[in-house]
């Protein structure tokens, strides 16, 4: 089934558009945006096969939004699941109160049980699994969980394997004959689902976030830390661990850098600490150069920890500082050298 919205008049197009989509997904409403295309005449073009339970079409469009409304849910009996892989272009999907940005390489997906937005800031094309919702095999609170959420094979687990899988199995449907294509279409399935399962069980990226930050907190004292053994505890590629902390504004070494110099200024400061050299607090929270932690802690807060350890201790209410066993640039004096030296 070939749809080609080309040849008509420009005002006949969002007409045959929609009901190209609405008769190879579930009822749509469609609105186009002429103006922001380019240029260009609005155009669409969409091309589907259906194999046993799993539906394989490639949808491109200029910019517009296709809605998914109450009114359509409830007169339209259609309940399946649709599965939008992004080729080219951005898309926003947006259902159950959250919205998936979807770039090239970015998947998502959508329950046709109730109402959805996509929206096409520019040219795009994707492509689109739509299968009956029994195929993922999933509890309907977990595909609640799962629409508008973005999988992305950057972020590793089974989608960084599977995905990849998936769209060989869809390219070598289209050169199969009439067997082998439903013995692909099968295997592609069940694909679908694994990858479900995998992101319904994911925790959502704010909680990923928190759980990573939480535990590199228990662990700032471990001066071999790295970002494999951050990523392998939490069963991440390394690559996603990087780009969570981009998204974050931070890398991971700079982040632990930050964390620990906080944790080694606090307990400079702490009265109860005042016996212990720089070269140990420095030790415990990571630093393996005494000399390092020093510039480091200068660079960040303008002081040496020397003078920010003697500028706490006067302003603590009630205390007076002792005999420095420091001098303001960090070295220990002859008289806490040998300890230092050990560190």
């Amino acid at each position: 089934m070939s749809h080609a919205i080309r040849d008509l008049a420009p005002g006949d197009r969002p007409a045959a558009w929609q009901r190209a989509l609405s008769e190879t997904f579930v009822d749509l409403e469609v609105t186009v945006d002429q103006d922001r295309d380019q240029g260009r005449p609005w155009t669409g073009e969409l091309t589907a096969q259906r194999l046993g339970a799993l539906q394989i079409a490639t949808e491109e469009s200029g910019p517009g939004t296709v809605l998914r409304s109450a009114r359509a849910v409830a007169a339209d009996p259609r309940t399946h699941i649709l599965v939008r892989r992004q080729l080219t272009g951005t898309a926003l999907l947006l259902q159950d109160g959250r919205t998936a940005e979807l770039s090239p390489g970015r998947t998502a997906f959508h329950d046709a049980r109730r109402p959805f937005r996509i929206v096409f800031p520019e040219r795009q094309r994707a492509r689109i699994l739509m299968v009956p919702r029994a195929v993922l095999r999933l509890e309907e609170r977990h595909l609640h969980a799962l629409t508008a959420t973005v999988v992305d094979e950057a972020e590793g687990g089974a989608a960084a394997l599977l995905l990849p899988l998936l769209d060989g199995l869809v390219d070598e449907v289209g050169r199969a004959g009439p067997v082998r294509r439903e013995q692909l279409a099968r295997a592609a399935a069940e694909i679908l689902a694994t990858v479900a399962l995998d992101q319904a069980g994911r925790p959502p990226e704010p909680a990923l976030w928190e759980r990573i930050t939480a535990s590199l907190r228990t662990r700032l004292g471990e001066p071999g830390l790295t970002p494999r053994d951050i990523a392998d505890q939490h069963a991440i590629s390394l690559r996603y661990l990087h780009l969570l902390f981009q998204r974050h504004g931070t890398t991971v070494g700079a982040w632990l850098r930050t964390r620990r110099l906080e944790a080694a200024r606090e307990e400079l400061a702490r009265p109860g600490s005042a016996h212990l050299p720089i070269a140990a607090v420095a030790a415990r929270w990571g630093f393996t150069s005494p000399s390092h932690f020093s510039r480091a802690f200068r660079e960040t807060y303008g002081l040496s920890p020397a003078q920010w350890r003697r500028t706490a201790a006067e302003n603590a209410p009630g205390t007076r500082p002792g005999p420095p066993n420091l001098s303001d640039d960090g070295r220990i004096e002859p008289m806490a050298r040998a300890t230092m030296e050990h560190v």
